[in-house]
């Protein structure tokens, strides 16, 4: 039941998608297209910050804009591991055909989004400026980023929201709805970002850019949430029926925590990391930024066909289609290590001029190069663990990529870069971490992959 009941008002059913018919190949592909351009429309907007305030603000703006993710991710990445915990639980049982507990999974989702706002944004502002001081931000940048950040954190929840509600539609197989919301969100982000950042009665710099991001999900996040409500059938929202569900809370905690926990800690090891990019001064973090900036687009075909595999491979374990899962994981394992690669070349050879897109500063450049010219050849490694993670987390087994990862993303990083670098400092040392840690994490979930029964240890819905 909707909370709409006036009889004039207008009632929607749920777009879903069977998973679980049809060509493995070509229903994934339908599917993560959709989320390839939502993805490249959400890194537009991205961009669009870091392009403005390089454009129209100094270099010192342009260095806090362009590595604060990190910062962010390390509460975001939190309650975005948990949703996706949330949507292999609502995948399952869709197909499973358990229309109460798909009811019942998408309202704690909700629940869940509405109590990790309130904690994500008293976290991030508390933590903000020790986070900024602990990586060793420079003087220079540091007013910079506390402002980005307090702005940003104050309107976190509709982050939270806004990806929560895309988190539930694609988990009943609706990419498409994501992607429209999507679009409405980056094209007004770029809109604002011109007016306070570039246009002459504004010029807010790194304010301006943060409020952007917040004004414009926090609208996306209310389209959402709107739409949700009107959905008459049992894939919709009634704000009525949100309560806390013992049960369901566990299952949607207990398959998203892994993840959530590897996601905050591994922001921790990036952090370190950062903190030793911190040392080599403004122009090694706007290199390496725009770098970051870069690589968050060519590698989107990979991380959407990634995306996508958790809710193909839940559905279709909850329908005990076995084969069928394991199918659908090698394909997108495939296309994955080989779109990988083709994009990794192309980055390695046309680095310089793409550097260029989000700064002019030669000395800037020089540190986005080195790192260019070590890691888009190792993209192959990055796309495999990628991919072995989202068939662990559809087969519900997030501690396996948890493990694995915080082992060597986060505590082997860590350690690799803190004795390289003090034994050859230079920013070498740096960009070598990641293909060291995607490689080593790769043997894990290879073995995981061929010699243990994901599929059939799976715990089927009753």
């Amino acid at each position: 039941m909707s909370i709409f009941n006036d009889e004039n008002s207008v009632a929607l059913h749920g777009s879903t998608t069977d998973l679980t018919t049809g060509s493995a190949a070509g229903r994934i592909l339908k599917f993560s297209i959709p989320i390839f351009f939502g993805q490249l429309l959400q890194m537009l907007y991205n961009l669009a910050d870091a392009w403005v305030i390089g454009k129209f603000a100094d270099n010192n703006a342009f260095a806090a804009v362009s590595t604060m993710g990190i910062v962010t991710f390390l509460i975001i990445g939190f309650c975005m591991g948990l949703s996706v915990g949330g949507s292999v639980v609502i995948s399952r049982y869709f197909g499973a055909g358990d229309k109460k507990n798909v009811s019942s999974a998408i309202h704690t989702n909700y629940l869940m989004a509405a109590i990790f706002s309130v904690a994500a944004t008293a976290v991030g502002l508390l933590l903000t400026p020790h986070l900024l001081r602990w990586i060793g931000t420079p003087a220079q940048v540091m007013p910079y980023a506390l402002t980005y950040l307090t702005i940003y954190f104050g309107g976190v929840s509709t982050v939270i929201f806004f990806n929560v509600s895309m988190s539930v539609m694609r988990a009943l197989g609706d990419s498409l709805h994501p992607l429209c919301y999507l679009a409405v969100s980056s094209a007004l982000n770029i809109f604002l970002d011109l007016l306070f950042v570039a246009h002459p009665a504004f010029r807010w710099g790194v304010a301006g850019a943060a409020a952007a991001t917040v004004i414009s999900q926090g609208v996306s996040a209310l389209l959402c949430i709107l739409r949700q409500c009107l959905i008459r059938d049992y894939t919709g929202l009634d704000i009525r029926r949100i309560r806390f569900l013992p049960h369901m809370m566990r299952e949607v905690v207990g398959l998203g925590l892994p993840s959530g926990i590897q996601n905050a800690v591994l922001t921790v090891g990036n952090l370190v990391v950062q903190k030793n990019i911190n040392a080599f001064g403004a122009h090694a973090m706007s290199g390496f930024g725009a770098y970051v900036k870069i690589e968050s687009v060519v590698f989107l075909p990979i991380l959407s066909m990634s995306m996508s595999i958790p809710t193909f491979v839940s559905q279709n374990l909850g329908a005990a289609k076995y084969e069928r899962a394991k199918k659908g994981a090698s394909f997108s394992i495939v296309f994955g290590l080989i779109t990988a690669e083709a994009v990794g070349i192309f980055t390695y050879f046309f680095a310089e001029p793409l550097l260029r897109i989000f700064t002019t500063d030669p000395s800037a450049i020089k540190f986005g190069l080195i790192h260019s010219h070590i890691v888009p050849p190792f993209y192959f490694l990055l796309a495999f663990a990628h991919c072995a993670a989202g068939v662990m987390r559809g087969c519900g087994k997030a501690v396996i990529p948890m493990v694995n990862m915080l082992a060597f993303w986060c505590v082997g990083r860590i350690i690799y870069v803190t004795v390289a670098v003090s034994l050859h400092p230079v920013f070498q040392s740096i960009s070598w971490a990641y293909p060291l840690a995607w490689g080593l994490s790769d043997i894990v979930f290879l073995y995981c992959l061929l010699k243990t029964d994901w599929v059939h240890n799976f715990q089927n819905v009753k």
